[in-house]
């Protein structure tokens, strides 16, 4: 018996219905995922003392796909990123350490800083618990008037009210010349209405009589400061953490971009990446000294019969080497970067030979499936250059543009002073978002 055209017209739009339903499924699930921060997205650097100061420098901001300098950005006069109220959330490789709130500016040096409020991730209980132990005196006072009868008793409250409404209260007003000379800088009034304002988290706003009590009230409690202070006796030298810290109403959830390796995983990747850049500083130091011995290729030591010896050429030697490791997309792909200075060996080696000067290197490699490492971007300078070819050091991998993957921060620090940019890794470089002010032109190689 032959099918029928009919079922066959019945099957075949089964199939049909069935194929556009899981499309329209699969479609719905990666238009879920591929959603991306519109911005205003904003990225700082958190400064937190070991005392638990906070400071915040603004780097940049995200508008619509476009980075802009965010200390000069909507500048009327404050920036908007150092709007008062604003919060950012401190990331360190993505995880979040806490929030800081905006509550004042200072600008020196041609250079914006902000002043704010420091909630460490688990320190959020005991703030709420101190609001609310300030906000039933603050009812008391602000109520209006009640008119008692005779025979009925006073709340204990209205004995509470009265010591706090006699001379106490213009003691506070004594320090208020001090925090002028800041404040009328910080909280710029708000005139446009259609200005978009950075928020992430829950912040909280304070009064100016709310911060002045606040102020206050952190005396005593610095008692318990004492073990933050013990740990960073420990870590003398970074007495002062800078965290990237990111503000955005609507961006995605901060997720880790660290890569878990084992020692000897990184003990294998360094003895790599050290080697493509002994390369990348020979490249350099040619250009600079013609002369120098090149870079000894990567390949098996050689083996001498008995009897005699080989001499190796000399080979370049590294300090302060640092090696980070990243997954930037959540791919489980190693990201290496890695900022050590180098000494390459003389031109002229012998007794009376003048060393070299030091050259500044940074290297960002990809490893693959087979732990081959392909390099990514390379810059390389030397302390005689540092007027035109700043030197780059990493900050950390932050999501800058609010897409769920991990961009690289850099400083670049020049005899002019320094400044920051923003990179995106690709497949085969690096691609750059953003760069700030920074006199000179680094001499950088993305292939």
């Amino acid at each position: 018996m032959g099918v029928s055209p009919s079922s066959t017209y019945r099957i075949a739009g089964r199939i049909v219905i069935l194929v556009a339903l899981t499309a329209a499924v699969i479609f719905a699930q990666f238009a879920k995922r591929g959603t991306v921060s519109k911005g205003p997205r904003a990225l700082g650097l958190l400064l937190l003392a070991a005392n638990g100061k906070a400071h915040l420098v603004p780097v940049c901001i995200m508008l619509d796909g476009r980075f802009y300098d965010a200390s000069i950005y909507k500048a009327d006069p404050v920036p908007m990123a150092l709007d008062s109220g604003t919060v950012y959330e401190a990331e360190r490789t993505g995880e979040s350490l806490g929030l800081f709130t905006v509550t004042g500016v200072l600008r020196s040096n041609n250079r914006w800083l902000a002043e704010g409020k420091w909630q460490a991730a688990g320190a959020e209980p005991e703030k709420s618990a101190a609001h609310k132990a300030e906000s039933k005196p603050r009812e008391e006072e602000e109520g209006p008037p009640v008119l008692r009868r005779p025979g009925s008793e006073p709340p204990p409250g209205a004995e509470s009210k009265l010591p706090e409404t006699k001379p106490p209260s213009p003691a506070p007003t004594a320090p208020a010349p001090n925090p002028p000379v800041v404040a009328p800088s910080a909280p710029p009034p708000e005139e446009d209405s259609d200005r978009p304002h950075l928020r992430r988290g829950q912040p909280t706003k304070l009064d100016e009589a709310e911060t002045e009590k606040e102020n206050t009230a952190k005396a005593p409690p610095k008692a318990p400061a004492a073990p933050t202070s013990a740990v960073s006796a420990s870590t003398a030298k970074n007495a002062v953490q800078i965290i990237p810290a990111v503000s955005d109403a609507g961006g995605p959830e901060a997720r880790s971009y660290s890569y878990q390796v084992k020692p000897e995983e990184e003990q294998a990747f360094r003895k790599k990446v050290l080697a493509l850049a002994a390369e990348e500083v020979a490249k350099r130091a040619e250009q600079l000294e013609p002369g120098l011995p090149a870079a000894p290729k990567r390949q098996a030591p050689p083996r001498s019969p008995k009897g005699t010896t080989v001499t190796r050429p000399p080979r370049t030697t590294f300090d302060d080497v640092q090696l980070r490791v990243f997954d930037v997309s959540a791919s489980n792909e190693p990201v290496l970067v890695l900022t050590a200075t180098a000494h390459p060996p003389a031109a002229k080696p012998g007794a009376g030979s003048v060393p070299g000067p030091e050259y500044y290197v940074t290297v960002v490699a990809h490893s693959d499936l087979y732990g081959e490492l392909r390099k990514l971007f390379s810059a390389v300078t030397d302390t005689r250059h540092l007027d035109v070819t700043p030197r780059m050091e990493l900050v950390d991998a932050v999501d800058a543009d609010g897409d769920g993957r991990a961009e690289l921060l850099f400083r670049e620090v020049s005899d002019g002073g320094s400044g920051y940019a923003v990179y995106r890794v690709g497949g085969d470089q690096l691609w750059q978002l953003y760069e700030g002010t920074t006199p000179g032109t680094a001499s950088r190689n993305s292939e």
